[in-house]
């Protein structure tokens, strides 16, 4: 998920959505996933968490089959009474009828309250090849006007739409988030198993802009002594720039328990040295130490700085903060604070 931390649909629903996923019609099983209808009662979730820059959420899946190892949205699994982090990525929910109920409740929604689409799934995963249930709500936001709507992906599929994206974004604020968290492709496969490569994602950058659509990139999370050296952030800013990104933000690391379940095997298989810091770090806490955020959050201030990213697109960003920033070539210091 996009990287960025989410409540779920809102507390009451999660009986009922058990009981609707447990009810769920199988459409196809193979390559170790499976898809699943989903009756739904809403689409549209009102954002209750202070941390978050939106107001409303819609998510057009349940699960994800790009199988990133720090996913933070794996809990959403849980409310259908699923404890095995694993399942999120192989049981993916297919939301019915969800352009029917965003028409209906659109009507709740306030001038200047942004909608966010893909907080806690990628709403152009596979399964949106064949289902096209984000197409279907792109459609109806093309039918309206005044809405302040974002889109967050880790998929250059999103470019099949650029015709209904221009549509939308005539008439309403509309912009794009790719998410990349790195440039070393080989990194990002084993970091994003299923996701397209980090080049396909800036191209759709480039060719979104080039359509008059807003895009630009969001670094998240970052992950300490994995993707945090300045040097490979500087090289994910600069390529921004060269596609000619309206912005780009990076946010830190966020490990809930059932994220932890699945990102620390990966850990102690692929970086088993770092093993030890990460336990430490996120034995009593789900967020990486204040004085770490705010490093990162100034070091790449001065790296958009550096290569003419001015931007007012700040929604998801981790605010600067007033303290000296590393060199070039230093590693973030992963625990300091």
């Amino acid at each position: 998920m996009s990287s960025l931390p989410l409540l779920p649909d809102s507390t009451p629903k999660l009986v009922g959505i058990a009981r609707l996923a447990a009810d769920g019609e199988s459409l196809r099983q193979g390559h170790e996933v499976e898809y699943f209808t989903l009756p739904i009662r809403s689409l549209l979730n009102r954002c209750t968490s202070s941390r978050m820059p939106f107001t409303w959420t819609i998510n057009p899946y349940r699960g994800c089959e790009f199988a990133c190892k720090y996913c933070y949205a794996r809990y959403t699994h849980e409310f259908m009474e699923m404890r095995d982090g694993i399942e999120f990525e192989q049981k993916i929910y297919v939301k019915q009828h969800a352009a029917d109920l965003l028409r209906q409740e659109l009507r709740h929604v306030k001038p200047g309250e942004e909608i966010a689409i893909g907080t806690a799934t990628d709403p152009y995963q596979p399964a949106e090849k064949r289902f096209e249930v984000t197409r279907a709500i792109l459609e109806e936001f093309a039918r309206h006007k005044g809405f302040e709507i974002g889109i967050v992906t880790k998929s250059n599929l999103i470019l099949r739409d650029v015709d209904l994206l221009q549509q939308v974004s005539r008439q309403n604020k509309l912009f794009v988030n790719l998410t990349v968290t790195t440039l070393k492709t080989d990194l990002a496969r084993i970091l994003e198993p299923r996701a397209p490569r980090p080049d396909l994602r800036l191209e759709a950058v480039r060719e979104l802009n080039r359509a008059g659509v807003p895009a630009g990139v969001i670094c998240a999370p970052v992950l300490p002594g994995i993707t945090d050296a300045p040097r490979d952030l500087e090289a994910i800013v600069r390529a921004v720039a060269e596609v000619g990104g309206k912005y780009i933000f990076a946010n830190s690391l966020f490990l809930k328990p059932c994220s932890a379940a699945v990102f620390m095997p990966f850990l102690e298989k692929e970086f088993p040295e770092l093993v030890a810091s990460y336990r430490q770090c996120f034995q009593d806490r789900a967020f990486l130490s204040t004085s770490y955020r705010k490093r990162l959050s100034q070091l790449m201030a001065r790296l958009r700085q550096k290569y003419g990213i001015h931007t007012d697109y700040d929604r998801y960003s981790e605010r600067s903060h007033p303290v000296p920033s590393p060199e070039i070539g230093e590693q973030l210091n992963l625990f300091l604070g």
